[in-house]
């Protein structure tokens, strides 16, 4: 029996520090998670077609930086198995010229109904949005936020 257990009265057991009232989720890092079939697949769609940076490759996983946050792909028999956004890109006034360098690479993107549509672009309002997928099915999102 170590010296710190319940049962040896001369030593209390271990509490865990305090936790502040502060300490919780919001003011933590997060990352967008997606799962692929092929990892060289999406690798080069994520790097070569969505010009991300890949800062982490290894045999089944990779890492990459868009923005300030983080983009995980890694390889899971339940790819493309989700049927709705894996990530979003809220990218403001750059919307349009970026789905034309997408659509340039050769993204396909979803026409869904009972939105306005124009020029591959959903509308409603002054507020415009994309969706296309990547290899595996995962939905990728664009909006004008």
């Amino acid at each position: 029996m170590t010296s710190d257990t319940p049962s040896n009265p001369h030593h209390p057991p271990r509490v865990p520090p305090a936790i502040e009232e502060d300490t919780m989720l919001k003011d933590k890092d997060s990352a967008a998670i997606v799962a692929v079939k092929d990892i060289e697949r999406a690798k080069r769609f994520y790097r070569d077609v969505l010009e991300l940076d890949l800062v982490a490759d290894n045999d089944q996983v990779l890492e990459f930086r868009t923005g300030a946050t983080t983009l995980v792909v890694y390889v899971s028999e339940f790819a493309g198995t989700n049927k709705a956004n894996a990530v979003v890109w809220g990218v403001g006034d750059d919307l349009e010229a970026i789905v034309s360098r997408l659509r340039d690479k050769g993204v396909q993107f979803e026409q869904f109904d009972g939105m306005e549509y124009s020029e591959g672009i959903h509308r409603a309002g002054d507020f415009r949005m994309v969706w296309f997928r990547d290899p595996d099915g995962n939905f990728l999102h664009l909006n004008s936020m």
